[in-house]
């Protein structure tokens, strides 16, 4: 079994209360073997992207190319200590993860292989991929705000800086600031502001707190809605669910709450990812470069965005999604996500000290 490098030891906060869930996965996983010597015509996937609609684009790429996806599905967490576990045995060919945070990760861990490719050199750009080849990003995401139309206005919350102004003691909702989506907005914080300034930002935001952390993002949305929240921090895709939803009640949610692209007038909203790359002791490493490439493609793009209200990776790729349309075309950051997710250490360390939770 491959153990983590000594200087890894820093991030042991980061799994603070994910034991359990660690190990219920990987107990989940084990009911689901894979075989792991090499089969012609087989792709194994190891996703943590978790929705419906992604089905679609893996059958897209078995009718395509007659290679037979086989699926392995656990949350970020799980997926990354199954293939930790599994070693030089593991029978990953792609390995599919959520924020640039858990790409990094695996990328340290040495859970990919660098890999050469002309297509997705040519189509995904710099900023969206690793510095070494090993893991490329194939849709993006933005960190937007929301807030409540009756107590709030959009000028006092169109940054990420103004949400620690004292004028909005007790009305901030967010998830868990050890949360990947977190820990990634403020490695973008620490990118562009340092250190100290983001420490000082992270202070104000626990000062205006309007209950501990908790939830998922959707979550954030209904405590706008339901007044207990007066703004708080979404990725884009959960609330172009509710947007996109026919049920009255999202619709009466969606109603009360008002939506910002942050930071518009100085670095621009921050984005994260959605990739992959190619596992480490991949046995059938041709077809998982194959895969990736696929997920580049003009097709696969569109899946992402019509789908599950991604943007493409790639520029100018051609999508079919009127609710992704109507949020217009904000400026979006342009660090590149492989230093905001270095940066999760430093971002924890603030976060512990501040004792945001």
């Amino acid at each position: 079994m491959r153990t983590s490098p000594t200087f890894w030891n820093p991030e042991r906060w980061l799994r603070r209360g994910l034991q359990l869930t660690v190990i219920a996965g990987i107990v989940f996983a084990a009911l689901a073997p894979i075989d792991s010597q090499s089969q012609e015509g087989v792709l194994n996937l190891y996703s943590a992207r978790h929705y419906q609609t992604d089905n679609a684009l893996y059958d897209t790429f078995a009718k395509q190319t007659g290679i037979k996806v086989n699926r392995i599905e656990l949350g970020d967490e799980p997926l990354l200590q199954r293939l930790k576990s599994e070693g030089t045995n593991s029978p990953a060919d792609v390995v599919l993860l959520v924020d640039a945070a858990r790409l990094w990760r695996a990328q340290i861990d040495g859970l990919f292989q660098p890999i050469q490719s002309k297509a997705l050199d040519e189509r995904i750009p710099a900023n969206l991929r690793s510095n070494d080849g090993t893991w490329y990003g194939f849709s993006t995401r933005a960190r937007a705000i929301v807030y409540d139309k009756a107590r709030v206005k959009p000028t006092d919350v169109d940054t990420y800086e103004k949400l620690a102004d004292p004028k909005l003691k007790g009305l901030v909702c967010t998830r868990s600031g050890s949360h990947p989506y977190m820990l990634s907005l403020i490695g973008a914080m620490i990118e562009r502001n340092g250190e100290a300034k983001t420490e000082e930002w992270a202070k104000g935001m626990v000062a205006n707190m309007a209950r501990p952390p908790r939830g998922g993002d959707t979550d954030q949305i209904k405590g706008v809605a339901s007044g207990e929240c007066g703004v708080a921090l979404t990725n884009t895709y959960y609330w172009l669910r509710l947007v996109r939803s026919d049920d009255p009640k999202d619709k009466e949610i969606v109603a009360k709450v008002g939506f910002v692209w942050p930071n518009q007038a100085t670095s621009g909203t921050h984005i994260n990812i959605s990739g992959g790359g190619v596992a480490k002791n991949a046995p059938n490493k041709a077809h998982a470069v194959l895969f990736l490439e696929y997920l580049s493609s003009p097709q696969a793009q569109a899946y992402f965005a019509n789908g599950n209200n991604e943007w493409p990776a790639v520029k100018g790729a051609k999508t079919d999604n009127p609710a992704l349309a109507a949020l217009g075309t904000p400026k979006f950051e342009n660090l590149p996500v492989s230093t905001i997710g270095k940066n999760q250490i430093a971002a924890q360390r603030i976060l512990d000290r501040v004792g945001y939770r």
